[in-house]
Parts: structure tokens; C-alpha cells; sequence
């Protein structure tokens, strides 16, 4: 299929293509940490595949990436953005604001949010989402009091669980994961304390209260960079990470998951949705690019083709959950057809 829409944004940048001194010739993507390895992988697919030059793919975090991403039209610009949560409203807004208002967006699969540790650990780790929060939370229920977190070993929170210290590497506020974590497990283990089911607290509490992950020195802020949480772990039998389950899977033979209410992380049980941490992965394209950037079309048809998002292709082989195959196939073609999303409200 082939993308023949012109916008009037489109005619506004090909106008300022024609007057740059130098073109550029490399698509630029920008966004999630999460998101990158199975953009790198459709780069170098394409790269490969068409001799043309590999698209730059920077890892920005999903906010850090619409930030930029809603900066403009034009070629200073980039053209996509990745994204491991789906675009925020005050993101919209930024878009529209700078003139970005032609985007498709893409929902390629599905990924689970993985915590993990190194293989050398000898525990058989199984949490539940309320041993998470009281782990992680800034402040968490003690003896009816709603208070500073003072847990810093895991056995102090559950009897069972070793009696090491906690200490978790997780992505920073830009991140997507880190919204996605806060919103999928913090919330619901800070909802499963007797505190707050007791307390007859609602959403709104809940989010105002038990979203701040804690700052003294059990949780680590570990940039957007996740293989370098994969590094620490393999090194320190004792700590364990938060990422996308790709950065698990394609370390299996140094890390291990850790279990949540009973439940693996899997292909299976994030497809299921039977693992209760996961989420859809997205990338968000500027249509007004199109046809002017050169090969992004293309970039964006090899991105949707079944070569990559179809199961037993090669961004399933890099542990991305993949879509239904009528879901699938509804994505490809608003996607390469350039469809613009609605507004987020």
C-alpha cells in the first residue's frame, strides 16, 4: 500500500525542505526506552533490507519523547516517537499547540512489566502486588498510621521473604514504564492494603497518596538506559530491576523474573493478561512527514508488515506480546494509510 494524503502541514514542510541548505536523509525516532529495542530492530531491518540509511533511534523515555516530539514540524523535528503508554492529553495539547496535528498512532503489541533478579539469587521470588507497594511506596500503612516508609528489608514486610535489604532499580519519572508501573502495580497494592480497603478510600486518594516512589535509598532511580539496571543485577545477586519484559527475555540466561500473585512473566500470561503488570507498547507517526522525510513511508510499511508484528516475527523474537490477527491487521491499515488519531481528552 502507499500513503497519497497531502496535508497542508505536509506542503508546509516540503516548502522548508526546499529551502534548507542540507536535507536531511535519515529518519529520526525518538521515545521509549521500552519501545527502542523493537524500533532499532525494524531500523536495522529496513536498513538492511532497502540499502538505505538506518533510521537514528534515540532512547528519551516516552516522555522525554513527546516533549520533543511535539516541538514542530519540519526537519529539526523528529518523526516518530515511541511510547510505552499511550499519549497523554496535555501531550495532545502540546502537539497542537507547535502545529503537530496529523499523528497516527500505532499500538504495535503488548509487553509485561517485568521485576527480576540475577540467576545467582537462590530465592524463588513471588510478590504480591501489596508486598510491592509496601517495598516501594513513600509512604505505606504501619500499626493503622499512614506514614514515611520505614521497611528496608523484605523479611520485614513478610516473615517469608528473605531477610535482605530492598533494593529495586527503576526507570525515572520521564519514563513510561515508570507511569505504567505506578498506575498498574503501585496503585493496586496500595488498594489491597487493609488500610485503604478499610479507610473506604477512592481513586482520587489513592492517586494523590500512593504514587510517589520512595527516595531513601531502597529504590534507585536508574535512568532511562534499562540495559544498565540488566548490568547491575548481574552483578549484585540482591538487588532487582523493573523494565520491559523484552530486557528479561533476551537475558534469561542471567536473570530470572520474579513471580507476581503466583504468575510469571510469560509470552502467554502477558498475552493473557494473566500476569497482572502489563500494558500496550506504541509508536506515534507525523503524518505531515510523509512523502517529504525520505523513506519514511516505507520505514513505517516495514514497522506494520508481518515480517515484524506477526507471532514468530522478529520483534516477537525480541519478546514483544503481538496483537490478534484482526486486530493486527486493522492497525496496519490505518497506520500505512496515514489515519489520524482522534484528540486525547
Amino acid at each position: 500500500m502507499s500513503y497519497t494524503k497531502l496535508t497542508v502541514s505536509a506542503l508546509a514542510l516540503a516548502a522548508v525542505s526546499a529551502t534548507s541548505a542540507a536535507a536531511r536523509d535519515q529518519i529520526s525516532i525518538v521515545g521509549s526506552s521500552t519501545v527502542f529495542p523493537y524500533t532499532q530492530a525494524v531500523a536495522e531491518e529496513f536498513a538492511n533490507q532497502t540499502g538505505a540509511p538506518s533510521p537514528i533511534v534515540e532512547s528519551t523515555g516516552t516522555g522525554g519523547g513527546m516533549q520533543i516530539f511535539c516541538e514542530g514540524i519540519g526537519e529539526s523535528h523528529p518523526d516518530l516517537t515511541g511510547a510505552s503508554r499511550a499519549m497523554k492529553a496535555s501531550e495532545w495539547e502540546k502537539c497542537v499547540e507547535n502545529g503537530v496535528t496529523d499523528i497516527s498512532e500505532a499500538m504495535i503489541g503488548f509487553d509485561g512489566l517485568s521485576m527480576a533478579v540475577s540467576r545467582a539469587n537462590d530465592y524463588n521470588w513471588d510478590l504480591t502486588l501489596e508486598e510491592i507497594y509496601l517495598a516501594l511506596g513513600a509512604e505505606v500503612p504501619v500499626d493503622g498510621e499512614w506514614v514515611s516508609n520505614p521497611y528496608t528489608k523484605w523479611s520485614e514486610i513478610n516473615s517469608e521473604l528473605p531477610e535482605t535489604e530492598i533494593l529495586v532499580l527503576g526507570p525515572p519519572p520521564t519514563s513510561g514504564t515508570r507511569d505504567a508501573f505506578v498506575d498498574l502495580a503501585m496503585h493496586a497494592g496500595c488498594k489491597m492494603t487493609d488500610y485503604v480497603k478499610n479507610g473506604d478510600y477512592d481513586k482520587k486518594w489513592v492517586k494523590e497518596n500512593c504514587s510517589r516512589m520512595r527516595t531513601d535509598g531502597p529504590f534507585i532511580e536508574a535512568g532511562e538506559n534499562d540495559n544498565l539496571i540488566v548490568q547491575r543485577l548481574d552483578t549484585d545477586t540482591n538487588a532487582m530491576g523493573i523494565f520491559g519484559y523484552s530486557f528479561l527475555y533476551e537475558n534469561l540466561d542471567k536473570l530470572k523474573g520474579v513471580e507476581i500473585d503466583g504468575v510469571e512473566p510469560t509470552f502467554d500470561t502477558i498475552g493473557d493478561k494473566s500476569y497482572p503488570i502489563s500494558r500496550p507498547l506504541f509508536f506515534y507517526v507525523k503524518n505531515a512527514h510523509r512523502g517529504v522525510i525520505p523513506n519514511l513511508q516505507e520505514f513505517v510499511e516495514e514497522y506494520m508488515s508481518e515480517d515484524a508484528l506477526a507471532p514468530g516475527g522478529y520483534l516477537s523474537e525480541r519478546g514483544l506480546v503481538p496483537l490478534s490477527d484482526e486486530r493486527r491487521a486493522k492497525l496496519q491499515d490505518a497506520v500505512i494509510n496515514g489515519k489520524s488519531m482522534e484528540p486525547k481528552k
